[in-house]
């Protein structure tokens, strides 16, 4: 996925992974944009419940807002949210979304579960992509909104940007709630 905080309109155009998100949309990007061209009411970025996923949901929400801005002020922009674990006990299985989450359900049942970490949506059987992330019935989208794309952009920004100290802060501050590491 293209970094637009450091990219050029037509880099933009260019890029294989945004301008099939364009042209599929069909309202141009920056100066052309045209919102009566949308082709669509709802916009959904489905990606992985990781760290990886959250990484592409930032990019994409950056994308959208410096290029799109307009699609977010409208409520155009949707998140999915997959689970990231299937935990299973007898015959039951639930769904959960973090870590916390995972642990609540587990104290919950008494131990002695299923756990089974989901890979990615890619990684899903058509059904189990249905039932946990597509099925209107069950599924969680959250409307995205232009102070939730201004915090995606603030963090990108921080994290992605030129500017080197405003980096090693965020580190600095959030490096006590890192879990999970591969070192």
């Amino acid at each position: 996925m293209l970094n637009v905080e450091k990219a050029r309109e037509d880099k933009v155009y260019g890029n294989d992974k945004l301008t099939p998100v364009i042209t599929a949309l069909g309202t141009g990007i920056g100066e052309n944009f045209d919102i009566t061209k949308l082709r669509y009411d709802k916009i959904v970025i489905m990606a992985d419940a990781d760290v990886d996923g959250s990484h592409i949901r930032t990019l994409l929400l950056t994308f959208f807002f410096r290029y799109m801005p307009e699609l977010i002020e409208t409520g155009h922009i949707y998140l999915a949210q997959p689970p990231l674990f299937r935990i299973a006990k007898g015959k039951q299985h639930f769904d959960v979304f973090t870590d916390e989450e995972k642990a609540a359900k587990i104290e919950e049942l008494g131990g002695n579960v299923d756990v089974q970490r989901y890979k990615g949506l890619g990684e899903m059987d058509p059904e189990q992509l249905w039932e946990t992330t597509l099925d209107p019935e069950r599924r969680t989208f959250l409307r995205v909104t232009m102070e939730d794309a201004a915090l995606a952009d603030e963090t990108f920004t921080i994290l992605m940007g030129e500017e080197v100290e405003p980096r090693r802060k965020f580190i600095e501050d959030n490096a006590i709630y890192a879990t999970d590491l591969d070192i």
